[in-house]
């Protein structure tokens, strides 16, 4: 909206006090607090509503973990997570060259506007939760959603419970040479460790904490396992310079973690495949191997496509288990490996103390770091330079592309409104569980050859090996449409059992289980509108746009589900999908709901007088000529999100507003 010109509306939400006292145990990082306030704040249920912190604690918690913690709101759902401004923040900005000018200003105005923290007084807020730092435990998350945490001294435990729901053989192994090694792989080996770029890895003390760690697994001789691919990928150079001059670096390239570049990667599906020697091992035993990242996000199919286990650590615990190499390890009391020597290293001998990563901070990161680096953060190396850059202010669309092309979003739009219509006729293209993120929409990762969106590229004259990622193919809605609801670990309910982007085509008489994207051309081409079915938290995770603008490309008019995360909600709006949700205590479970229905849904229509009705009701018809009905709440939550949905979303609505100006 915002970049579209227009407000943010929402409904006044609820703030929930979350209170900070105590401090963090020496050992324990930024990490493993973010992972527990995740837990907690998924638990207390907080979508929809604003996070603030407050307390005696909130001294005690650096800015960049602050950081941290509030861009892990999408994980558990907040709309914001805030902190005050205190003395914590005035030092950051003089640390990163804010002007003394810019920091006394700061300074004053929230102090004059009470927004500075003074843990003496409490605000009144409308919900309260506690946490004393002093609980918090070394934790990793996972092995599909960051609020599922573990304790590290759990971690072994935890997966061995987990595999009989990833595999029918525990036992299954397979026997690969790699980097001139033969190796055995089993269920739980570490395929990937990637030190990724969100906000993880612009704190300081879990980078260097990383750095100094390798710096001491090296001095006593331990090596990366060779079937562990390994990244490092910062979100700054700023975190490659600190390193250097800490002289961590040269121990991070040993152990595999060599600088591939700068931004997103790992965490959003751009790890890149694994060696082919590992990926035909994993494949041909159907192996459940994992990965460990320090990114935000491990949703399923989101970070290999070979891999099913993915689990959320601080760097320092990245680096650790890529040299243990799997995950049936309980690296507090089992060695981390071997020195040449044969003596046994554990973690604790090589985990850096808090004053050896405060010492390595103060020694290496300065506000002339941070200068230097950003006073030419906008020019840019040579090839960006280099690019060329076409004249005229109409862009020129390009129809050989497969990377941009020209959005359908406005063809056959009319200057004057078409009258909203309720839904008649409409067939379920997805009945899907809880949980069902924005990456189980509309993926960002790898494309595979034998999907639809693959057999788009390789017709179009691309090679597989240059099929990039849909991340990175999101300017052709082509692609993104054939990989809306292509996730390979997408469970619909209407395949049959058969797990990935399929479901069941019922225009055809024998009712095949076909591709989503194929079972929608053909809804289409009979003209039936679609919907969705879906449980509780549908759309969680990363605001994705693509998952609303492809469900809406597939010609899907309306999700009912039992909960949305707020943001997917809105751009489902947005993009002129109607969100429903269920009554409380209603689900399609309890109310006998198959798929295999005929939905009409009306009361939509009352939009047109301008006015939006609370709840519409739903018919779905059996092929036995049974009704199952329902009233259905509507999630046109604002006023300007009805005005959105009456133009068939934002886009027509602010082109509408732009040609009558």
């Amino acid at each position: 909206a915002a970049m579209l010109g227009q407000p943010v509306s929402m409904l006044i939400p609820r703030v929930v006090g979350f209170k900070l006292r105590g401090a963090l145990k020496p050992g324990v990082t930024a990490t493993d607090l973010v992972l527990v306030i995740t837990e907690m704040l998924r638990e207390h249920k907080v979508v929809g509503k604003f996070v603030e912190f407050y307390g005696e604690g909130v001294p005690q918690v650096p800015l960049a973990n602050r950081a941290t913690i509030g861009n892990m709101s999408p994980e558990y759902g907040s709309t914001v997570a805030i902190f005050p401004i205190d003395d914590e923040t005035l030092t950051y900005l003089k640390l990163t060259g804010r002007s003394a000018q810019q920091v006394e200003l700061v300074e004053k105005y929230a102090k004059a506007q009470g927004l500075w923290h003074d843990p003496s007084k409490e605000a009144r807020y409308s919900e309260y939760i506690e946490l004393d730092l002093g609980t918090v435990e070394p934790s990793i998350a996972g092995p599909k959603r960051p609020q599922d945490r573990i304790l590290l001294s759990a971690a072994k435990q935890t997966f061995n419970e987990l595999l009989p729901a990833y595999t029918k053989d525990v036992a299954a192994a397979q026997t690969v040479t790699t980097e001139g090694k033969e190796v055995t792989l089993t269920h739980g080996k570490v395929v990937v460790a990637a030190i990724t770029s969100c906000t993880n890895t612009s704190n300081p003390e879990v980078m260097l904490g990383a750095g100094l760690l390798a710096q001491k697994a090296v001095a006593k001789g331990l090596t990366r396992a060779p079937w562990v691919k390994t990244s490092l990928a910062p979100g700054s150079q700023v975190v490659t310079d600190y390193l250097l001059k800490a002289g961590v670096t040269p121990a991070l390239d040993e152990l595999g973690f060599d600088l591939v570049g700068y931004g997103c990667t790992t965490c959003i599906g751009n790890s890149g495949p694994l060696p082919a020697e590992i990926s035909k091992a994993v494949q041909d035993g159907d192996l459940a191997v994992a990965a460990v990242l320090s990114g935000n996000r491990n949703f399923e199919g989101r970070i290999n496509p070979d891999v099913k286990l993915n689990f959320l650590a601080s760097p320092l615990l990245v680096v650790a288990y890529a040299i243990a190499g799997t995950m049936d390890i309980d690296l507090s009391t089992e060695p981390l490996g071997y020195s040449p020597a044969g003596t046994p290293v554990m973690l604790s001998d090589i985990w850096p103390s808090t004053a050896e990563i405060q010492a390595a901070i103060a020694a290496s990161i300065d506000v002339d770091l941070f200068n230097n680096r950003y006073k030419e953060v906008f020019k840019g190396d040579a090839t960006w330079q280099n690019l060329p850059t076409p004249a005229g202010q109409v862009f020129d669309w390009d129809t050989n592309s497969t990377y941009v092309r020209k959005p359908p979003y406005f063809e056959e739009m009319k200057l004057s409104l078409t009258p909203v219509t309720d839904i008649a006729g409409a067939k379920v293209l997805a009945k899907l569980g809880d949980s069902v993120t924005t990456d189980h929409i509309s993926p960002a990762g790898s494309i595979k050859k034998d999907s639809p969106a693959g057999k788009y590229l390789l017709a179009h004259g691309v090679d597989f090996k240059d099929f990039n990622s849909y991340g990175s193919r999101r300017g052709n809605h082509e692609v993104m449409i054939r990989g809306t609801f292509a996730n390979i670990r997408l469970k619909n309910e209407l395949a049959d059992g058969k797990e990935g982007g399929f479901t069941k085509d019922f225009t055809k008489p024998d009712q095949p289980i076909v591709a989503i994207y194929d079972a929608a051309q053909a809804y289409a081409q009979a003209e039936l509108p679609l919907v969705v079915l879906a449980g509780k938290e549908y759309g969680s995770g990363s605001s994705r746009d693509w998952a609303a603008k492809g469900t809406a490309l597939l010609g899907v008019k309306a999700v009912i589900a039992e909960s949305y995360e707020r943001i997917h909600r809105s751009n489902l709006v947005g993009m002129g999908v109607l969100p429903l949700q269920y009554a409380d205590g209603e689900t399609a479970a309890s109310l006998g709901l198959t798929g295999n229905e005929t939905f009409t849904i009306t009361g939509i229509s009352a939009l047109n007088s301008g006015t939006t009705p609370k709840q519409v009701s739903v018919v779905a018809a059996k092929p036995d000529g049974s009704e199952i009905k329902f009233n259905a709440l509507v999630r046109i939550d604002t006023p300007r999100e009805a005005d959105y949905y009456r133009n068939g979303g934002i886009l027509q609505y602010v082109l509408r507003n732009l040609v009558a100006a």
